[in-house]
């Protein structure tokens, strides 16, 4: 299994289903071609594609422009001088001029906006050894997004087959055109082992890569049968029958259809979820901001409580003071009233006649 995220775009390994078949194909078509060459993997992607066309070229490399995708694809498929892997654009390669035989890129062009796909259009010719070919693919705008009504957030811009043509004529004037659908058909083929690769070719892709399909028995044994050999007629190798209305593409239509809304859905209750995620984060800081508010009231409160408490407390004292020295002050008062009085009856005319007789009494009671 790969160690990198699937998106929904990008081919892995191990994915199952339309993708895979689709992915898989593309490249073992591609192998009869590069067989001995000099082989450049444009957008490689993971990496699993080069290493299926390294095993028969010369030499291969994957160049793509995620780093961390680079990174995975050296891990697993290796890195030496028959096959390696380089972070790059495909609007300007990290490769010398005529280097390579063979360029191969696989539903990359659509996702260049429209400015960098004639560059990479360029820059393909100019890797490209004078008698090399390029094996490229891009999705048919008519059929991919307008018959479905459907919109790939990864394609920046999409083709339609003139379009296609223009932009790979300016330097590829000689085009051979193919065309690659995944549908569901009726086969009839021949009890010939081998005879199949005379018209036509089966593989069968999985993780592990790329190996010819073995025919196996069929759900129905179709003869032909004639008292000799001399008067069997022709018949072919392989026979394919798909109805006239097309019922099980419609249906495999209506499914894939019905997944896209389904997947629509998804996306739209994602959506709600995010939403309600963001307003649940809001919630938490207004209640994070209000819980510091609190504290910080229960703060100034405790402040201004114990601020309080010390305030009476240093009342108290003071007032302990105030009524010891209002004590104080009264008892001089009433000293100082007591020593006034003394002094107004000693400047009195009756003090001076008591004095003899005062001083007379002290110096009795000395003698005595």
């Amino acid at each position: 299994m790969s160690d990198l995220a699937f998106t929904g775009e990008r081919f892995l390994p191990g994915c199952a289903g339309e993708m895979a078949y689709e992915h898989w194909h593309r490249y073992a078509f591609a192998r009869r071609f590069v067989a001995g060459k000099r082989v450049l993997d444009a957008a490689c992607g993971e990496g699993y594609g080069t290493a299926l066309l390294g095993a028969h070229a010369a030499s291969a490399i994957g160049v793509d422009i995620d780093a961390p995708t680079v990174a995975h694809a050296t891990a697993r498929y290796g890195q030496g001088a028959h096959i390696r892997f380089v972070e790059g654009s495909c609007a300007r390669l990290p490769l010398p001029d005529a280097s390579v035989d063979v360029v191969v890129s696989f539903e990359t062009v659509e996702h260049l906006a429209e400015a960098d796909q004639s560059r990479m259009i360029a820059e393909f010719a100019r890797v490209l050894a004078p008698d090399g070919i390029v094996v490229i693919s891009s999705p048919n705008k008519r059929l991919y997004s307008d018959a479905r009504a459907y919109v790939n957030e990864f394609h920046l811009h999409e083709l339609y087959r003139d379009d296609f043509a223009r932009l790979l004529a300016g330097a590829f004037p000689a085009l051979s055109w193919h065309h690659q659908r995944v549908a569901t058909w009726s086969g009839i083929w021949a009890e010939r082992p081998g005879a199949q690769t005379e018209l036509a070719e089966a593989w069968l892709g999985s993780a592990e890569g790329v190996a010819p399909y073995e025919v196996e028995d069929g759900m129905y044994f179709v003869v032909v049968a004639a008292r000799s050999a001399a008067a069997l007629p022709p018949s072919p190798t392989i026979s394919l029958l798909a109805d006239a209305d097309d019922s099980e593409g419609k249906r495999a239509l209506h499914n894939e259809r019905e997944m896209l809304r389904l997947d629509a859905l998804l996306k739209e209750a994602n959506a709600g979820l995010d939403r309600q995620g963001a307003h649940i984060l809001h919630l938490e800081r207004l209640v994070a901001e209000r819980d510091a508010a609190i504290a910080e009231r229960d703060r100034r409160l405790a402040d201004a409580a114990r601020a309080f408490e010390q305030s009476q407390r240093e009342g108290a004292e003071r007032a302990r003071v105030v009524a010891v020295l209002e004590a104080e002050i009264a008892r001089l008062q009433r000293e100082v009233k007591a020593r006034e009085k003394e002094v107004s009856d000693r400047q009195s005319l009756r003090w001076w006649f008591r004095l003899p007789w005062l001083r007379l009494q002290l110096w009795l009671g000395r003698k005595g």
